[in-house]
């Protein structure tokens, strides 16, 4: 079953929209405060649809990304009290705990680790308003961690380019349904302890 390519020529069309910047910037200012896809997953085929525009698309999404965080921030500066309950009956409860954790040991380091690492952005942003971090370390250690992760994405379809398209297009079935095989294996392990 060819599910995962056709998802991926889809995507790549979707990419070359008139809009599509329009719609990176907004996913990544929403997942760094409360939107739960990570950016990369429409970074990556935009830039592999349009090469050329790789770094503009990676600096949108480092801005938006940033402006989001700085929502995020003040979301948990001004108004912790509010979404504290919602925030208690997620599944981010743990996360922003251990989110607190990081920042009592590692203070500004954390915001910097989580804005290049796969781990919940939006949970340190939230986290660092509510433990009142200061401003401007927050913006820079967001600009830094997020920039690093977004331009080297721009950075590997840049030096990938067509041999990494081709790559995908040979093996993005499988890698599709290992990711569906991890998640579902994960969600049994997670519902049987």
């Amino acid at each position: 079953m060819k599910l995962f390519a056709r998802l991926y020529e889809r995507t790549l069309v979707w990419s070359r929209h008139r809009h599509a910047p329009r719609y990176l910037f907004a996913l990544s200012f929403t997942e760094s405060s409360f939107f739960p896809i990570p950016p990369d997953t429409m970074l990556l085929p935009m830039a592999l649809a349009q090469p050329a525009k790789a770094w503009y698309f990676a600096a949108l999404t480092t801005l938006a990304s940033v402006l989001g965080g700085i929502f995020g921030y003040l979301i948990g500066y001004f108004a912790f009290d509010l979404i504290e309950p919602w925030l208690q009956q997620s599944r981010y409860w743990e996360a922003y705990l251990h989110g607190r954790e990081w920042f009592e040991r590692w203070g500004v380091w954390a915001v910097l680790l989580a804005g290049f690492s796969p781990i919940p952005y939006k949970v340190f942003t939230l986290t660092a308003g509510v433990m009142q971090m200061a401003f401007l370390p927050f913006v820079l250690a967001s600009l830094l961690g997020r920039g690093a992760r977004f331009f080297l994405v721009a950075a590997l379809v840049r030096l990938g380019g067509e041999r990494m398209d081709h790559f995908l297009r040979r093996h993005i079935d499988w890698m599709g349904w290992a990711v569906v095989g991890a998640v579902v294996v994960w969600y049994f392990v997670e519902t049987l302890r």
